[in-house]
């Protein structure tokens, strides 16, 4: 499949501003974010990638330089449009509801349904398409509040595929599972990215899984950001610098972090 650009970064300042002053978290940045790909984001607490992440969806505005989506200055785009673009998944909880799974789902149509917000057979045929690419179609009748962390955040993912956009934007959504469900997820979004051609970026703590499974990286350190494939990470040692702990390092050849050996008094 040709890979195309969905959205990239012009000199790109992002950070927030006071009554006093403006912070600037990270400057100049400059990234391309393609079809077809599964981009993980890495940094540590407090680093700003919710930041980052708010300013490539068009929630905050830069500090300066632009962000375009599918060519176009973020910026420009009504709700409407931005949500038949780029579909956003947050780990906020659900308010209150007795919605099923299928209905949850199904809200992901609402860029598309008229204004009494009825759906269409197209609309019922997309809803159970992504519930079966999820695999998730057996959940169909369950209350949302029913099912497992993992499911939902299944059910999260459909409800993002069912939006029909060229990106999926993610903020740490295996933040709260075990390691089974957080590789289960990981695996899905890789699943995803290949067969849907759609390009799929997350933020994530789970840095060791996503050397293994992404196709590209954005690494956030106090000096810089970086994007490029894990292996080439590896070898420029942008890991050595994520920790500000001499007892964190990263062994290059294994492709994880490893702890030092520490004397504990107990």
């Amino acid at each position: 499949m040709n890979k195309e650009t969905i959205i990239a970064t012009n000199d790109l300042s992002i950070g927030y501003k006071t009554k006093k002053e403006t912070i600037i978290i990270a400057k100049n940045l400059n990234l391309e974010l393609t079809s077809g790909k599964l981009i993980t984001l890495v940094g540590a607490n407090g680093i700003g990638k919710s930041t980052l992440l708010r300013t490539l969806t068009g929630i905050q505005k830069p500090i300066s330089g632009d962000v375009f989506l599918a060519e176009k200055n973020i910026n420009s785009f009504d709700n409407l449009e931005l949500a038949q673009n780029l579909s956003l998944v947050l780990t906020e909880k659900l308010p209150p509801s007795n919605l099923t799974v299928f209905e949850l789902i199904a809200l992901g149509r609402q860029p598309y349904t008229n204004w009494l917000g009825r759906l269409s057979e197209d609309d019922l045929k997309i809803v159970k398409k992504v519930m079966e690419l999820v695999q998730i179609d057996h959940l169909a009748e369950k209350k949302h509040f029913e099912i497992s962390d993992g499911q939902l955040q299944k059910v999260m993912i459909a409800r993002a595929l069912a939006q029909e956009t060229s990106i999926i934007i993610l903020d740490e959504p295996t933040t709260h599972l075990d390691l089974f469900h957080k590789v289960s997820v990981f695996k899905l979004l890789k699943k995803l990215s290949q067969e849907t051609n759609k390009c799929i970026l997350f933020s994530t703590h789970d840095i060791d899984l996503a050397i293994q499974l992404s196709d590209e990286m954005i690494v956030m350190t106090e000096e810089n950001i970086v994007q490029d494939q894990p292996c080439n990470l590896i070898s420029k040692g942008i890991f050595n610098s994520l920790f500000k702990d001499e007892t964190i390092t990263f062994d290059s050849e294994k492709g994880k972090f490893v702890i030092q050996n520490t004397d504990f008094k107990t």
